[in-house]
């Protein structure tokens, strides 16, 4: 057996935990809050956007104002047009789960270059098992939870150009929507910080073996 080149691949380690430092860094927001001005310059941006008008500002700008820097995750209940609604841009009829798929590719992709991801989607499959004093089931087809890496970072996806494109597929598809943010305060699955410190550890570990075996 080589042992120097065994030994070489110790570099495995600290090329993993450099991987990792770098994964951190694009994951989490070391940005701190937003400051008075972006809230500002955010508000004065999404005033003359189709979007937001759907959003109660006075509710927004509160939540901005709480910026506390941390990640959040926004749940989104969401109903379809049962039926083929015409498509935004071509006018041809398209069933309206169709034209929000192509709304998440535009939508997913803006949302994981700003260290935000889903974090489940389901289809809902009955109405009403529990509730009380609330207005009856009007038909939700879809639940989501985004995690988004900070209200910043929901910001500058909600005034992104590749965003506002594909806002029409949403606006033809979707009958009736709301959402709302919260954070995580219990959970049982394993996270992106965990899982990927977990993959790098294990790939740096079976180099390191396998220098040891057959170097």
């Amino acid at each position: 057996m080589n042992t120097s080149h065994s030994l070489g691949f110790w570099w495995a380690w600290p090329l993993a935990l450099a991987a990792y430092v770098l994964f951190r860094a694009w994951y989490d927001n070391l940005r701190g809050p937003l400051s008075p001005e972006e809230i500002e310059k955010f508000m004065n941006i999404t005033a003359d956007l189709p979007g937001p008008h759907h959003t109660d500002r006075a509710v927004l700008r509160e939540f901005l104002e709480a910026d506390d820097g941390k990640e959040f995750v926004m749940c989104n209940l969401v109903k379809l047009f049962p039926h083929q609604v015409a498509h935004p841009f071509t006018g041809a009829l398209t069933p309206a789960q169709d034209l929000l798929q192509e709304y998440v590719k535009q939508f997913v992709g803006v949302l994981l270059s700003g260290g935000g991801h889903p974090v489940v989607a389901s289809r809902k499959v009955a109405g009403y098992i529990d509730a009380w004093n609330a207005p009856p089931d009007p038909g939700w087809s879809i639940a989501g939870m985004m995690r988004y890496r900070s209200r910043r970072d929901m910001m500058i996806l909600a005034t992104n150009e590749k965003f506002l494109k594909a806002h029409p597929f949403k606006h033809a598809a979707v009958q009736q929507t709301f959402s709302f943010p919260t954070q995580v305060v219990a959970e049982m699955v394993l996270r992106p910080r965990s899982a990927v410190g977990l993959v790098l550890s294990l790939v740096a570990a079976l180099v390191h073996l396998g220098s040891l075996l057959f170097g």
